[in-house]
This record gives C-alpha cells, sequence and structure tokens, in this order.
C-alpha cells in the first residue's frame, strides 16, 4: 500500500497524540506545548510552495529553527540554569559510587523485558523505513507506548529502565529501518542516510532495485557494517562511558556549568556554521526554563516542532492532489491507510480519559 501525502499527515496527527504520555500532570499543557511546537515549525519557508512567513523582516529566521538547536535550547539549557541556581551543591553528584558487578545485572534486568525491546525495536523499524521519521518520532512514540503499556505509569521521568529501554531501542532500529528506502528507492529518510547516499553516488553507486542484483555485495557490506557497529559500540561504550562519567561527576559545578553551555554553542553551531542557530539556541533556552516554570514540558514543544513539517506537508499537497474531488479535503478521508491512522489518533487521544476514570472507579485495584 503506497503512502501519499493525506497518509503522511494522518501520520503526524497520530504522532500528535503522543503528548497525551510525554504531559505528566496536566495533558492541556501539554496538548498547548505541542501547538507551541508546530508553530515554531512555521517559521522560514514554508515545505510547500517556498513562501517566506513568520520572519518579521529577519534574515536569519529564513531558514527557521534548527531542530538541533532547539533541542539542545529545550532540554540542555534549562538544566544548566537550575544547576546555576542551585550552585550552593559543590558538585552534580557529591556521592557518586559504581556497584560492582552492576554491567551484569543490568544486562540481565533488561534481558527479562522482551516484551519492551521486541515493541520498542518494530516501532523503531516502522518508523526508519518511513522516509523522514528518523529516531526522534521514534523516541518519542516508543516512549509513549512504553508508559502506556505500563502498570506504573507515574513512575516514568524518573530514569526507570523501560523507558531507557524504550527510547534506546527505537533509536538503534531506525538506523536498519533507513536503509530499506535508502537502498530499494533512493529516498534517504534521515541527514545520515543523505550522508550515504552522497557517498554512494560519489562511488558511481546509484541505490535502487538494481543495485541489490547489480552490486549486492555493497548492500550485504552495509548490512554487515550495522551488525558489526552494533557489537562495536558495546566495549567502547563501557571504556569510554564508565570512565567520562567518574569524571563529570567529580567536575564542580562552578566549572561545568560553563563548560556545558560552551559545548552547546559549539554543537549548535556546527550543524551548518550558521551562527544565527547558536542565538536560537539560547533564546529557545531562556523560553524552555520559563515554560518549565510554568508547567510546560520540552517534550510535547519538541514532539509539535518535529511533526509540523510533515503535517504541514501532508496537508497542503493532499489539498492540492484533492482539488479533483467535489470538495478537497476529501482525499484526506477517502483512503483505507487515513482511517487506520484516524481511528488510532482517535483512541489514544481518548485512552488518558479512559484510564484515568478507570483509576477513579477502581482505586485499590492495580492500575492498568
Amino acid at each position: 500500500m503506497k503512502s501519499e501525502p493525506p497518509e503522511y499527515f494522518w501520520l503526524g496527527i497520530f504522532g500528535l497524540t503522543v503528548i497525551s504520555s510525554l504531559s505528566r500532570g496536566n495533558v492541556l499543557k501539554g496538548f498547548i506545548g505541542g501547538f507551541i511546537g508546530v508553530i515554531l515549525s512555521t517559521i522560514g519557508v514554508a515545505p510547500v510552495g517556498g513562501n517566506v512567513r513568520f520572519t518579521f523582516n529577519v534574515p536569519e529566521l529564513i531558514s527557521g529553527v534548527g531542530l538541533i538547536p532547539a533541542l539542545v535550547g529545550l532540554f540542555c539549557i534549562p538544566e544548566v540554569i537550575e544547576m546555576i541556581l542551585n550552585r550552593s551543591q559543590k558538585h552534580l553528584y557529591q556521592e557518586a559510587k559504581v556497584e560492582k558487578g552492576l554491567f551484569v545485572k543490568t544486562f540481565i534486568n533488561v534481558m527479562k523485558k522482551q516484551v519492551d525491546l521486541l515493541r520498542a525495536s518494530v516501532i523503531g523499524f516502522i518508523i526508519g523505513v518511513l522516509p523522514g521519521a528518523g529516531g526522534n518520532i521514534a523516541n518519542l512514540v516508543a516512549y509513549s507506548e512504553a508508559v502506556r503499556a505500563s502498570k506504573h505509569p507515574e513512575k516514568f521521568g524518573t530514569g526507570i529502565p523501560e523507558g531507557v529501554i524504550a527510547t534506546e531501542t527505537s533509536n538503534n532500529a531506525v538506523v536498519g529501518g533507513g536503509f530499506v528506502p535508502l537502498m530499494t528507492l533512493g529516498v534517504p529518510g534521515t541527514p545520515v542516510d543523505a550522508i550515504l547516499y552522497g557517498a554512494l553516488l560519489i562511488q558511481g553507486l546509484r541505490p535502487g532495485a538494481e543495485l541489490f542484483t547489480r552490486k549486492a555485495d555493497v548492500v550485504y557490506t552495509f548490512i554487515a557494517g550495522v551488525i558489526m557497529a552494533t557489537f562495536v559500540m558495546v566495549p567502547i561504550g563501557l571504556a569510554f562511558g564508565k570512565g567520562m562519567t567518574k569524571i563529570i561527576t567529580k567536575i564542580p559545578l562552578s566549572l561545568l556549568a560553563p563548560v556545558v553551555i560552551f559545548l552547546t554553542m559549539v554543537g549548535s553551531y556546527c550543524v551548518s556554521n550558521n551562527i544565527s542557530d547558536v542565538y536560537m539556541m539560547l533564546i529557545l533556552g531562556v523560553l524552555g526554563f520559563v515554560l518549565r516554570k510554568l508547567g510546560f514540558e520540552a517534550g510535547p514543544i519538541t514532539l509539535g516542532l518535529i511533526l509540523g513539517p510533515i503535517i504541514e506537508t501532508g496537508l497542503v499537497q493532499g489539498l492540492l492532489i484533492g482539488r479533483k474531488l467535489p470538495q478537497p479535503w476529501m482525499i484526506f478521508v477517502t483512503r483505507p491507510l487515513s482511517w487506520v491512522f484516524i481511528i488510532l489518533s482517535a483512541f489514544f487521544l481518548v485512552w488518558p480519559l479512559i484510564r484515568r476514570k478507570r483509576v477513579v472507579d477502581n482505586p485499590g485495584g492495580v492500575r492498568q
């Protein structure tokens, strides 16, 4: 079944229902945060038509709000500000200790959660297959489904294993899924895939169906490379991650905070070598800190920023395709896959209300 703009529009709408799980405490504020993210995604050049909007005659806003600067600003800067405000603490973790045999215990506990691993892997792979989705959406959707499936959703956000498994597993599964449209259709779904696509073209290889018949060795080299990279990451992560953790926990906050801010500025600038990304990152960081104090989470805002272009592109292109129908909007309700996303969106939208009602009606029972 071929996916077209109407399906991508409803896929974006379905993704927004994740906000109900990302919002801890106040779902309404979560949806308001998602709306703020969608508004931020409309700044700059329109993905369809090329119109420039909401730039307020500021040339730096023509390129829009970059995803990486926004993520760094909304998630990192508020934490740094909190660190500065709580500078009475000498170290970030004054009594950090590494338990012996912790890796083996953690590995065994993770392997016991086969359902969580399988669910996150499937979600990550499917979203990786969708061009333009990528790991950001996969992380949020997998995390949301982990919250919905959990018997103790109130513990999410405190570092419980189920949340970490969902995000990390789906993030890794996206890599394999992203190779499907890249190698079969020549459509890079993520920036990393776009780099690989360019590398193949430089070598005179054009991704597509013929690549599997004429250059099968290249395809299987990619597959073997992904498998080997998975195993190589384990010793590298253990060797460097453990050492870096010990170092960071011993750095005084007076030194750690400015270093983190400097690294966020460097990271935002290196994405496109544009100083305006650094300004945008700092502005969104301060905005994120203020919104956090008002009860708004960064997750819904980020989700709206990611899904905004997908929703807008699907909406505009769908209306253009639907001009042959009596009413252009009918294109969004005349395709079977669209109805699948409509039903799923409606269900997950009302599910938090159903779950809350079940908890109220059965306060002494196990939370579903």
